[in-house]
């Protein structure tokens, strides 16, 4: 079993910012942001009980995207590398890695170091990508994506696992005879959390993940998407827990006195821990939250204000 959250509770968590700057959703002070910023940002997450940081990857943004999605995205086994170093509990979530663009044995090799030197702390948070012009220069087929995520992943599960000598046979690919070290700290593996809310991240996500991480789900969709998810996992006879995730809505603790968007949800933190209650009795077990801030120093005090004064009462 692999199982990292604590049972019974709503976990919460968070996509670094900084670290991808896709005009969708960075705030405008991230621009000029940078190293010092992560850093104190991790260090903060760490400091108020926040289950996971997150990066995401991109290789490399097409001119025809990047007005939209920026070209700025932070490498996520180096950024996660280097804030391991910096904080001691935090865990460490790629959200996501396109591990498919990759062979199975170097995203072993690179997380399993990243796992070996945090202690423990990796989540391996994989997607099956969907920029086009990224799988054309690497030489991976853009339309068999998917069926090759689920051979890397299942190549993974083997590579990760406690053999130095890890055996593996698809079609695809293939390894027997070939040594891996550092192990990663954590057995028997590190988790794999699957991204994606298409119905074949979900399916991925139920047959082959650890946990599900949802992507642009409403609220009002999640209960019919986690009821598939579960439907899934029992008819593929996966008898053990999965970690179901949700992005929440942006976030603001207390009244923000500047316009700080629709969908926002924001006031009191009773207002706010009761609203994502909600998300626990659908069977979410963590939440990745982001606040709207200003400044690097706006968003710590959301972070604190959060912990201190709304995650205290999401198991009320």
């Amino acid at each position: 079993m692999v199982r990292i959250l604590p049972e019974g509770r709503l976990a919460y968590g968070m996509q670094l910012p900084v670290q991808s700057q896709s005009t969708l959703y960075a705030e405008s002070w991230e621009a000029a942001a940078g190293p010092a910023d992560l850093v104190e940002i991790a260090r903060v997450a760490d400091r108020h009980g926040f289950a996971y940081i997150a990066c995401c990857e991109h290789i490399a943004i097409p001119r025809r995207l990047a007005g939209a999605m920026g070209t700025t995205w932070y490498d996520p086994v180096a950024t996660l590398a280097h804030l391991a170093a910096v904080t001691e509990r935090v865990r460490l979530l790629s959200h996501v890695a396109v591990v498919g663009l990759k062979h199975p044995l170097v995203s072993a090799k690179q997380y399993a170091t990243l796992d070996h030197l945090s202690g423990g702390r990796l989540i391996l948070g994989v997607g099956a990508g969907h920029v086009a012009e990224e799988f054309e220069a690497l030489g991976v087929e853009f339309s068999r994506r998917g069926a090759v995520l689920d051979e890397t992943v299942d190549a993974l599960k083997e590579a990760l696992g406690p053999a130095e000598f890890p055996e593996f046979k698809g079609t695809r690919f293939a390894f027997s005879g070939l040594g891996q070290a550092p192990r990663p700290a954590q057995t028997p593996r590190p988790p794999i959390w699957v991204g994606g809310s298409s119905p074949a991240a979900v399916r991925r996500a139920a047959v082959r993940g650890d946990g599900w991480l949802p992507q642009g789900d409403r609220r009002d969709q999640l209960p019919g998407q986690i009821a598939r998810l579960l439907a899934l996992r029992e008819a593929a006879g996966v008898t053990e827990p999965i970690a179901i995730g949700t992005i929440a809505e942006p976030l603001y603790v207390g009244e923000p006195g500047w316009e700080v968007g629709r969908r926002t949800l924001s006031g009191a933190p009773e207002r706010i821990a009761e609203s994502l209650r909600e998300y626990r009795a659908m069977g979410v077990a963590q939440i990745q939250v982001r606040f709207r801030s200003r400044s690097r120093s706006e968003l710590t005090d959301q972070m604190a204000a959060f912990a201190t004064e709304v995650a205290t009462q999401l198991d009320g």
